[in-house]
């Protein structure tokens, strides 16, 4: 099982050999790689401080699973965000990115989006069953993080759901 944010005990949990598997399975490695897939964690847990965790939950328990699903996508691509502003801060206080680093996290967000992982498994995709966004949403919103460091700007509950 890959990692996970609990928001019942607000615990990341992170099977380590997850990162053997992803390195294997879908390509994507790096200590930067590593860090982007924790940071996305620690993400929920901001939604969950910010008590945008408990009130989208409980949206997704009032309407259609198609509604729920593009509401999780809405949680994921909020949680890949707040990767990004921590990658901008971490970069700005510590000099920490190395060349290659945000190659790394975008190698992963692009390999995690349903979209990939839909038409690898399956060879064809289900967009009304996505739940964590496609590669390219994925993507954008783990740089837009990074290149405005800005928490306020991370809002994916306003914008209509075919402009996320």
């Amino acid at each position: 099982m890959g990692p996970f944010y609990n928001s019942g005990d607000q615990t990341v949990y992170i099977d380590l050999s997850f990162f053997s598997t992803m390195k294997q399975q879908i390509g994507a490695d790096g200590d930067f790689a590593y860090a982007y897939v924790i940071a996305h964690e620690v993400g929920h847990h901001v939604q969950y401080l910010l008590g945008t965790l408990q009130e989208a939950h409980r949206q997704m328990q009032r309407v259609s699973q198609a509604e729920s699903n593009q509401i999780s996508v809405r949680l994921e691509l909020q949680a890949d965000f707040y990767a990004g502003v921590w990658a901008h801060h971490d970069n700005r206080m510590y000099n920490s990115l190395e060349p290659g680093d945000i190659e790394e996290g975008m190698a992963v967000a692009s390999r995690i989006g349903d979209d990939y992982l839909q038409k690898k498994a399956r060879g064809y995709t289900t967009p009304e069953s996505f739940n964590h966004g496609t590669s390219q949403q994925r993507s954008n919103w783990l740089m837009k993080g990074f290149r405005t460091g800005n928490p306020a700007d991370g809002d994916t509950f306003t914008p209509r759901y075919n402009q996320l």
